[in-house]
């Protein structure tokens, strides 16, 4: 059945629809165009750093000038070229399709800052986002991530009571401002937090305001420490 299933839907790079050996994977030609994060990155948010990693830990500017509310951080993707495009449409273009190969690359992603018995948690969505796009991109990565990983997975532990303005076109500090008192602890389910080590789960990581919010809603409901998983980091010049 298997082989037969195979042979009518045969696999198709999951960015342009080209045949491929695997499921759920991209073709040679995507696979060059999709910047994937590798070699010496930042402790803190996965950002790639010039240099040969030698086993020590690094950080870079920003998260050198800006207090961090998390302990560790890692990234998978490189915000432009086809990461960018892949992003987009998970985020935008119903693409849901594309939360199981992203959520797998975010894993292997994490590997090195992963510790036992962590609770996924994604970056929470205001309702009215979620009944304009129906789903939160985040919490689907974050379930992907949790079945790889064999974590406990928590949709519903933090909350964004109140509807913030999007960050395009923001300078740093409004990006802060704009994130201020926006995440809390879920009233009831947020006690769920309390000791555990937290891995955010979000799609795009900019500026760090958001992550630095639920971080801080984590914390406050208790949590032992926060680390952040991120698909895709913005990167200056890149």
């Amino acid at each position: 059945m298997q082989s037969a299933l195979a042979m009518l839907f045969p696999p198709q790079c999951v960015s342009c629809g080209d045949p491929v050996e695997t499921e759920f994977g991209l073709c040679g030609k995507c696979w060059v165009q999709t910047p994937f994060i590798a070699g010496l990155v930042c402790d803190t948010c996965g950002t790639p750093l010039p240099g040969e990693d030698d086993g020590h830990i690094v950080h870079c500017d920003d998260c050198m000038a800006l207090a961090r509310p998390w302990m560790r951080g890692r990234s998978t993707l490189i915000y432009k070229d086809n990461a960018r495009r892949l992003v987009l449409a998970l985020k935008h273009g119903d693409r849901l399709d594309l939360a199981r190969p992203a959520g797998v690359w975010m894993a292997r992603a994490m590997t090195p800052i992963l510790e036992p018995d962590m609770i996924v948690v994604p970056v929470p969505a205001h309702w009215t986002r979620l009944f304009q796009r129906r789903y939160n991109q985040a919490a689907v990565l974050a379930k992907t991530m949790a079945t790889e990983l064999r974590f406990e997975f928590a949709p519903d532990v933090l909350i964004r009571p109140r509807r913030t303005t999007p960050h395009e076109g923001m300078s740093l500090d409004a990006r802060f401002a704009n994130m201020q008192g926006a995440i809390r602890p879920h009233p009831k389910r947020g006690e769920r937090l309390a000791g555990r080590k937290v891995l955010l789960v979000d799609d795009v990581m900019t500026s760090g305001a958001t992550f630095a919010a639920c971080a801080e809603a984590a914390l406050a409901a208790g949590a032992q420490e926060v680390r952040t998983a991120a698909l895709a980091r913005v990167v200056k010049d890149a």
